[in-house]
């Protein structure tokens, strides 16, 4: 029994040291993939500010938590078996999916574009007189979710892609903790911007001079963070969408694009000397803003003038 006993322990020692390797090597894993992921993270959280900016303080955080809600639905219960699945059996989809997504996405902000220079608005805005606001916030958390869907596709890939050569459950618990560490950051960063605005309220009401002074700073600085938020989030589902366009096309053998936007910024890198890095980054994210925004324009005139898409709701 004794000797049975420590054989059994040992057993279990072993069987522990290995899953701790294990846990070492995901948590690797997912801090390298995550690292791949860094510039649509920061889009997404751009991106999602603008789906509470105006409407009610009591309701920013209820709605930010119902978009983080479907968020980890769309990573966790969509996205991450979808992505095993075609990983290990039909890879060459993913591109195909991945140009769908960076279509949408191009859709979506070459149409707040148009909106803004007079073109006619399709679904309700926060400039029209809200009705229904649980259907309208209903809408809003709906159009986050969808855009979320995209960035969130986007993500999953791009650390799919980092760990491709690893087992099917090392991809999986890699993708999984990604998704779920990703979630957490981006709405964490959306919730606190958004509540900004409160915490300098209660700081005006401290006796401390400083912490009066430093929340109306607040006070004034939070509506144009807000502001610019929502203009970078337009400008950021044209880049990635175009730059995702961009990319699936050049992995399915065409360089139309992909060619002559990396030779600008190879050119742009070549010639800026120190500052090469980030103005040849810059080039290329503006030009693939372009392609978004011309491919989105493109998709929203079919669906709306040609399809008749939304058009009851064209106002």
């Amino acid at each position: 029994m004794p000797s049975g006993l420590v054989a059994l322990l040992d057993d279990i020692s072993v069987i522990a040291k290995a899953a701790s390797a294990s846990v070492d090597d995901v948590a690797v894993a997912a801090g390298r993939a995550g690292t791949k992921t860094a510039g649509v993270v920061i889009d997404d959280a751009a991106v999602t500010p603008s789906y509470v900016t105006g409407l009610s303080p009591a309701r920013e955080l209820p709605i930010i938590w119902k978009i983080t809600k479907g968020s980890l639905k769309n990573k966790l219960v969509f996205l991450l078996p979808a992505a095993l699945l075609l990983s290990e059996f039909l890879p060459a989809a993913i591109t195909w999916l991945l140009l769908l997504g960076g279509s949408f996405l191009a859709y979506e902000g070459a149409e707040k574009v148009m909106e803004k220079l007079g073109a006619a608005k399709h679904g309700a805005t926060l400039e029209d007189e809200i009705t229904d606001p649980v259907a309208f916030e209903n809408e809003r958390v709906g159009g986050a979710i969808r855009t979320d869907f995209i960035l969130s596709a986007e993500i999953m890939a791009i650390a799919l892609a980092e760990v491709a050569d690893e087992s099917l459950v090392m991809r999986g618990a890699v993708l999984a903790l990604v998704a779920v560490a990703v979630t957490v950051a981006v709405y964490g960063a959306v919730g606190l911007i958004v509540k900004l605005d409160d915490i300098g309220l209660h700081l005006t009401q401290k006796a401390s001079k400083s912490a009066q002074s430093f929340g109306r700073f607040l006070l004034h600085f939070v509506p144009k963070l807000l502001t610019t938020l929502s203009v970078v989030g337009t400008v950021a589902m044209l880049w990635v969408g175009g730059h995702i366009i961009v990319d699936s096309l050049h992995k399915l053998g065409w360089d139309g694009l992909y060619a002559p936007i990396h030779g600008a910024e190879h050119v742009v890198h070549e010639m800026a000397g120190a500052a090469g890095g980030v103005l040849g980054w810059l080039t290329a994210t503006t030009l693939s803003a372009i392609v978004g925004l011309i491919l989105g324009s493109i998709i929203a005139f079919v669906l709306h003038k040609v399809l008749g898409v939304g058009a009851k709701e064209a106002h």
